[in-house]
């Protein structure tokens, strides 16, 4: 048995996975007490990690980690002999070490397993989404001809000019034949469209898109924000920064670098020694990454309404936008998950997006699916977009600029 747990290398094992994991340079004499959450998770890790388990069962284990221990983490997975049932949002981790995938969002069919890594369950989704917008527009024509059928075009079949006085013998029964020809048709196609109306395939969600109006003009060439020797002590250091109205900008850096500080300098939200400048008139939208609305006793729909206005709230119904459960509209703000509200907030920059849209770990608390589908709405999306991020999928797939802080 210590032959098969490998107790005899555990010691230099431990200071591996330690090192690995970004504790290797933690005393050892250290109280549990005095390490921080983050440390703590890792240690626990780590702990598990040593024994080698035959089986494994991971929550969230990346939340905490950076890169390099990232990695680390799935190299170790990989090497693990036994069976190992893993909860994770990490797409990158997913792809990493994943054989398999159990999608839990709601479906129709419930729960639905998929072969391969997270590469491989996009590339199936894909395809079930195609099917489905194939079947749905097929069942759409055919709804259509079968409406004309039981119709107008039935009725044509039957002649609107009298008989000739050469058909006066046999019209009768002509146009008793046509008729029961008619009615055989138009029962048929009823009968057809009953059945449509009790199996109708529902329509595909739309994916997530940033939704532009007649409320929103389009954004103007230039600059938006230009920042230069920006100073916040203690916090940020950046000597030049040019915001273009149609950027596109990745903000990375370790924890602690200013990530979330530069985007509170460029809303206006946070003062900064240096020179600051911005376009007349910019509308910014920031999401940070805990979301507190200011009437918590508010309803969902009521805070959507509110904080748009009726014009833009009836044009994008929140419903529309897949972010929150038809459930959750009528539930006050107060009483929904740090997720739940910054996927409302999300919501609200959606619907109407603004000249200059900031992201703080826009990725955190989404589902993968939606991460994919936010991932792809910014590509598109109106004005400029500049995201602070340490998500590795979105960083390694990010096709605009980066700054690394």
């Amino acid at each position: 048995h210590a032959q098969d747990e490998e107790a005899w290398d555990a010691d230099r094992r431990a200071g591996r996975v330690l090192e690995g994991l970004g504790l290797g340079g933690i005393p050892q004499d250290r109280t549990l007490g005095s390490l921080s959450g983050g440390q703590r998770g890792r240690l626990a890790l780590a702990s598990l990690l040593v024994r080698r388990p035959s089986a494994l069962l991971l929550d969230e284990p990346t939340n905490h980690l950076d890169d390099t221990a990232a990695a680390f983490l799935e190299a170790q997975v990989c090497a693990l002999p036994g069976a190992i049932v893993l909860a994770s949002h990490d797409r990158a981790f997913l792809d990493a070490v994943c054989t398999d995938l159990v999608d839990l969002d709601p479906a129709a069919e419930g729960p639905v397993r998929y072969g391969g890594d997270y590469t491989a369950y996009q590339a199936e989704k894909r395809a079930e989404r195609q099917r489905w917008e194939r079947r749905y527009a097929e069942e759409q024509e055919e709804r259509e001809a079968l409406h004309r059928s039981a119709g107008t075009t039935a009725h044509r079949v039957a002649p609107d000019r009298g008989p000739r006085d050469n058909e006066k013998m046999g019209y009768g029964v002509r146009a008793g034949r046509v008729q029961s020809q008619i009615s055989r048709r138009v029962r048929n196609a009823s009968r057809r469209l009953d059945e449509l109306e009790r199996h109708r395939i529902p329509e595909p969600p739309r994916p997530l898109r940033f939704r532009r109006t007649s409320l929103t003009g389009p954004t103007a060439d230039g600059t938006l924000v230009s920042l230069r020797d920006v100073r916040v002590p203690g916090r940020l250091t950046l000597d030049r920064l040019n915001v273009s109205a149609t950027e596109r900008l990745l903000v990375t850096g370790d924890n602690g670098a200013g990530k979330s500080t530069l985007l509170a300098v460029l809303a206006g939200r946070l003062a900064a020694d240096g020179g600051v400048r911005r376009k007349g008139g910019l509308s910014v939208g920031l999401l940070t990454q805990d979301t507190v609305f200011e009437r918590p006793d508010r309803t969902v729909r009521d805070t959507y309404a509110q904080t748009l206005g009726g014009e833009r709230a009836e044009a994008v119904p929140l419903s529309s936008l897949g972010l929150l459960s038809e459930a959750d509209l009528g539930r006050p703000v107060g009483h929904l998950s740090v997720g739940q509200r910054r996927r409302l907030a999300l919501a609200l920059l959606v619907a109407h997006p603004p000249e200059l849209l900031l992201l703080d770990e826009p990725t955190n608390h989404l589902s993968p699916a939606l991460c994919d589908e936010l991932e792809a709405a910014m590509g598109a999306g109106p004005g400029a977009i500049v995201v602070a991020g340490h998500d590795r999928w979105l960083r390694r797939r990010w096709q605009g600029r980066e700054l690394r802080l």
